[in-house]
């Protein structure tokens, strides 16, 4: 999307030249500029991506311990889930954080080659195996509030672990077959030379692999089919939980508010979880509907198309929020969490 803007900066480093004989160093910092144009802005980024970085890493090494700490919780079908969805979290923030900031400081973009195509492979599963738990963690709490005569009978140890297992498994397949698609017919060339972006995510590869349309569509199609079985899930399942509460007779209808307050809170949660994801789909929608394929290829560029730049940065701030945000939400507010943190800190510091 920002190729424009690397035929831009070649013109403005030697108009006698072209991008293929610039140095691969000089075209990553003139792509690099061409995304953050000032140093200030280069600083705020990397102190946001430090601060959340730090933040997720501590918040979710923390819940995971007291989790796995606590016998009273390990066995729990929810913070079962929840462990799940930490070790995604925490997988997504070890390769995107250091990768973003090693870029930040030497002021270039991510060059494409084994460890782009790794992030991208993993990231890819991350995302995957995050829509898969969070859909499964609302299904068991409305299988807990509405259905909880079956509970026990159908939520069993065996088909936690299964089900466990099968979001890594389908969310590895998945990721295996995008980043196979890709790279099948990349050129060797392009090894080593900097894309466009400081993440290796699905806008940035897909550019400089010329757009194949293949594996573009596939992503997009698998993308939005998981996204659409999430929110459905969880709306499902939380809208079940509210008509429940609503139904209720007295005397219980102080504790039917509460209920109902809870379920506003974590729906909007929900909605700030898949900000990104929503997000990508939208520019998707986007790229597909301007015909930006066919133009690129064509080399008509539209003006303004520099914005993705902008695009991409957002994505990736708002790439660095569900792993902050997924402890505090479905950790650290329940009670039973809150108090395994000071046992916890109790048999680390006897």
């Amino acid at each position: 999307m920002l190729w424009t803007d690397v035929s831009a900066c070649a013109i403005q480093l030697d108009g006698n030249t072209t991008i293929e004989t610039l140095q691969l160093s000089e075209q990553g910092r003139c792509l690099f500029k061409s995304i953050l144009t000032s140093n200030s802005a280069v600083q705020v980024l990397a102190c946001v991506i430090g601060i959340m970085t730090i933040i997720s890493l501590l918040v979710n090494s923390c819940t995971l311990l007291s989790l796995g700490n606590s016998e009273d919780l390990s066995w729990e079908p929810r913070f079962a889930l929840l462990k799940n969805l930490i070790v995604s979290d925490v997988l997504l923030i070890v390769t995107q954080g250091p990768t973003v900031m090693h870029c930040l400081l030497q002021k270039t973009t991510l060059s494409y080659g084994a460890w782009c195509l790794t992030q991208f492979f993993i990231n890819t599963i991350c995302v995957f195996c995050t829509l898969l738990t969070v859909s499964c963690m609302a299904l068991e709490r409305y299988l807990y509030v509405c259905q909880a005569i079956y509970y026990l009978s159908v939520l069993t140890t065996k088909r936690l672990h299964l089900i466990v297992g099968l979001t890594w498994f389908i969310s590895v397949c998945l990721s295996s077959v995008i980043t196979g698609l890709l790279t099948l017919g990349h050129k060797p060339s392009l090894l080593g030379t900097p894309t466009s972006g400081l993440l290796c995510e699905p806008d940035t590869i897909e550019t400089h692999l010329g757009f194949p349309r293949a594996p573009a569509v596939f992503r997009k199609v698998v993308g939005l089919v998981l996204t659409l079985f999430c929110v459905f899930s969880y709306f499902f399942s939380y809208l079940r939980m509210y008509q429940d509460a609503r139904n209720a007779v007295q005397p219980f209808q102080q504790d039917n508010r509460r209920a109902r307050r809870t379920v506003v809170f974590y729906c909007s949660m929900f909605l700030l979880q898949l900000l990104p994801i929503f997000l990508k789909i939208v520019s998707d929608a986007l790229w597909e509907l301007e015909g930006t394929v066919a133009m690129v290829r064509s080399q008509n560029f539209p003006p303004g198309l520099t914005s993705a730049g902008t695009l991409h940065i957002l994505l990736v701030v708002l790439l660095q929020v569900p792993p902050c945000i997924n402890p505090l939400i479905y950790g650290l507010r329940n009670k039973e969490v809150r108090e395994a943190l000071p046992r916890l800190l109790w048999w680390k510091y006897p």
